[in-house]
């Protein structure tokens, strides 16, 4: 007698999912297996499709069991995989909008995600219309005859907005609306997007998936909603991910956990730091009671990672320039997610149209990684000098 299934909790879902030792001769974790070519057995089970590998761009063992991890950390129907993070958030909006259809997206959003929209989407007749992030359940008063699906990103690149999701879900849903969301920030670890009304979930599995800045993948994980037509659409157009990337998402995978606790332990320490110092207008990090929308946070999330931002006090660009090109120990670098710190600076200014960002000192973006936190507050306490000498020069 089979035993019954139990509903484990997600640390557990990371270590065992997608793990099948009896498949693969008692070894813990699958085997790379490369390969385009699969050999049937005979003409039947060929044009009956009835064998469980097809074609190496179709299935194979290895991004079935990332794919089935995925599946059951999400909550979700199914998953596929993409190349990156930008092909899965371009992978998602494709399978459920089309040419002559309408789509609401999130005036934070990721910046490559935009261009998609502004340049391929436009010519593939994409409509789009950016909201303020913060608008919750009255984005129902933006929805027009045509709209499709509501693109959401929580918390906002850069400025770290906390959406409405649920109310946002509610109102999509009732305009027969799909729900899309860039979660890679929390991943399903801190929020638990189709639980909260999300359709598909997205992830650059690049940052905290693989966790060490050595692969590029994306995934999308569907409610029983979005299924059909992702499968579909990931099917016809080909997309497919490497089984070296996949094994390597694969390991990051079942550490995710231990990891996500030291980069939001380290990250809430700087934060906290950052608010004390005299050069910081600002900190943007949804963990802390200062932050606009702490309080959705706290109602929706069960966790922060490592990724923050804060703004400096007025002071000329050579001063920022001048506190993060001799860091030690932080890296200026786009990506985050990594055991690596990385530092970059950003003006919001440049990729708004819908909302207006009026801070008047400079904004940078951190990523805290696994390091020693005194260790890298000491390499920050130092940039901050470097900061003020700078400022005081120029202004002299």
């Amino acid at each position: 007698m089979k035993n019954k299934k139990v509903i484990h909790s997600p640390s557990t879902v990371l270590t065992h999912t997608g793990n099948h030792p009896e498949e693969h001769y008692g070894f813990v974790n699958p085997p790379i297996y490369r390969g385009s070519t699969v050999i049937f057995p005979n003409v039947d089970s060929m044009q009956h499709g009835s064998q469980r590998y097809q074609y190496g761009r179709w299935n194979n063992p290895s991004t079935e069991a990332l794919c089935e991890a995925i599946t059951a950390l999400e909550g979700a129907t199914g998953t596929v995989l993409c190349p990156s993070g930008l092909s899965a958030c371009v992978t998602a909006i494709l399978s459920v909008v089309g040419s002559g259809e309408h789509i609401l997206v999130p005036d934070t959003v990721y910046a490559p995600t935009r261009h998609f929209l502004e340049t391929a989407g436009k010519r593939f007749g994409i409509e789009t219309t950016y909201y303020d992030p913060q608008i919750g359940h009255d984005i129902k008063t933006l929805f027009q005859s045509n709209t499709k699906a509501v693109f959401t990103e929580s918390p906002g690149s850069h400025t770290f907005e906390i959406q409405d999701i649920p109310a946002i879900a509610e109102a999509a849903h009732d305009c027969g609306a799909l729900v899309l969301l860039d979660n890679t920030w929390a991943t399903p670890m801190y929020f638990k997007a189709i639980k909260h009304g999300v359709d598909l979930s997205i992830m650059a599995a690049t940052k905290y998936i693989v966790g060490h800045s050595d692969a590029l993948i994306g995934t999308i994980a569907a409610s029983p909603l979005a299924w059909p037509q992702l499968k579909a659409y990931h099917f016809e157009c080909g997309i497919y991910v490497s089984p070296d990337d996949t094994n390597l998402a694969l390991r990051g995978l079942r550490t995710l956990d231990v990891r996500l606790e030291r980069h939001q332990r380290n990250a809430t320490k700087i934060a906290q730091w950052l608010e004390d110092q005299k050069q910081v207008a600002r900190v943007i990090y949804p963990g802390l009671p200062s932050h606009t929308n702490h309080a959705l946070w706290l109602r929706d999330f069960t966790g922060a990672t490592g990724l923050l931002s804060f703004v400096t006090k007025p002071a000329p660009f050579e001063a920022v320039k001048a506190l993060l090109d001799n860091l030690n120990l932080f890296g200026l670098g786009y990506s985050w997610g990594g055991f690596e710190s990385l530092a970059i600076t950003v003006d919001p200014r440049n990729i708004r149209s819908a909302t207006q960002w009026s801070d008047e000192g400079h904004l940078v973006r951190l990523h805290i990684g696994l390091e020693n936190p005194d260790d890298l507050i000491a390499d920050l306490a130092l940039g901050f000098e470097r900061f003020d000498q700078m400022k005081n020069h120029i202004m002299l």
